[in-house]
C-alpha cells in the first residue's frame, strides 16, 4: 500500500466530477503533487446574478471574502477567527439539479472529504521528504483514518448561489460567452473541537504503527506543531 496516498488522493488540485445528465460540475479538494493551494476563483466582475437579487457588494461576507482571498480571508472575518471553515462548490447550468445538491449536501456525509483533504494537505507540507518515507506507516494509516473518522460540531452554516457570465474558447481566440450558476456551501467548526479530534485521532494512529526513531522524531514534532499554519 505504500505510495498509494499519492497514486490516489493528491491535495489541492480541483477535480472536476461532471455529472452529464444533470450538466454540473462538483469542486472536491485533493492533494497535488506540488503541495500547492491554489482555489478555485472567480472574476468579481463576471458576476450577473445574486440568489437574493442583491447586489454583488451585498453578497454574504464570506463569500466576498472567500472569492477575494480563499478560505484563509473568510477565517480572518471576525464571526469566524475562532472556527475552521470549509467551502464546498458546485457549478452548471442545471439550476434545479444545482439546487438539489446544496439541499442534500449534509455534514454527516459530506463534511470528512473537507476536513480529511486538510489534515492531509497539513501533513504533506510539514513533510521535508515524501511523507510516507518522513513518516513511515503512521501518515498512510492517519489519512485513511481521517477519511473514515466522525467530526461531530461540524456545522452547515448556509448556502449562497451566483450567476456567471464564463468566456468560451477554442484554444486560440474567445468563441462565445454563457452563463453558468455557481453553488456555494459554507460549513465550519470550532477550532477546539476539530483541534481535539485531530489529536485524538493521532493517538490512535502512533500506537498501531511501528516507526523508525527518525520517523517517531519526526511525528512528535507534527503533533506538537500541527495546527501551525493548519
Amino acid at each position: 500500500m505504500k505510495k498509494l496516498v499519492f497514486a490516489v488522493l493528491f491535495f489541492n488540485t480541483i477535480v472536476f466530477f461532471s455529472c452529464i445528465s444533470q450538466d454540473i460540475v462538483l469542486f472536491v479538494p485533493v492533494p497535488d503533487r506540488d503541495y500547492s493551494e491554489p482555489e478555485k476563483t472567480i472574476n468579481i466582475g463576471s458576476i450577473t446574478g445574486t440568489m437574493d437579487e442583491a447586489a454583488v457588494t451585498d453578497m454574504p461576507d464570506w463569500l466576498l471574502a472567500f472569492i477575494n482571498g480563499g478560505i484563509k480571508e473568510v477565517e480572518n472575518l471576525g464571526s469566524y477567527n475562532d472556527k475552521y471553515v470549509f467551502i464546498g462548490s458546485s457549478e452548471g447550468t442545471n439550476f434545479t439539479a444545482l439546487s438539489r445538491w446544496a439541499d442534500y449536501f449534509s455534514v454527516e456525509q459530506d463534511f470528512y472529504i473537507f476536513a480529511a483533504a486538510r489534515i492531509e494537505r497539513k501533513m504533506m507540507l510539514a513533510a521535508a521528504l515524501y511523507p510516507d518515507d518522513e513518516y513511515g506507516e503512521f501518515f498512510e494509516t492517519m489519512v485513511k483514518k481521517a477519511y473514515s473518522y466522525e467530526y461531530p460540531g461540524a456545522v452547515k452554516e448556509d448556502v449562497y448561489w451566483i450567476k456567471v457570465r464564463v468566456q468560451e474558447d477554442d484554444g486560440i481566440e474567445p468563441t462565445a460567452s454563457s452563463e453558468i450558476f455557481i453553488f456555494y456551501v459554507l460549513l465550519s467548526i470550532e477550532k477546539t473541537a476539530l483541534q481535539s479530534i485531530i489529536l485524538d485521532m493521532m493517538t490512535e494512529t502512533i500506537v498501531t504503527v511501528t516507526p523508525t526513531s527518525a520517523q517517531r522524531s519526526t511525528i512528535n514534532r507534527l503533533r506538537r506543531t500541527f495546527f501551525e499554519e493548519f
